[in-house]
């Protein structure tokens, strides 16, 4: 069981930005000021303890990554 199946809001839904970011040769802090999102905020959707995200903010994202909705979110 990983860390965030032991959350008892355990959604079966991940976030892949770090993979993302990692593809692209991108930072947080670069997207961070792309999209106009804390780091923190970033971190918190990277590492599976988001508990929403608004669909502006999902639309930012995938701009800025160039990428689809489902490349980043997948089920877990």
């Amino acid at each position: 069981m990983t860390p965030a199946e032991n959350d008892d809001e355990f959604t079966g839904i991940h976030c892949r930005l770090d993979e993302l970011l990692t593809a692209r040769g991108m930072t947080l802090t670069e997207l961070s000021a792309r999209v106009g999102v804390s780091i923190v905020n970033l971190s918190v959707l990277k590492n599976d303890r988001a508990r929403a995200i608004r669909y502006s903010t999902l639309r930012a994202i995938c701009d800025a990554l160039d990428c689809e909705v489902g490349e980043l979110l997948v089920l877990a």
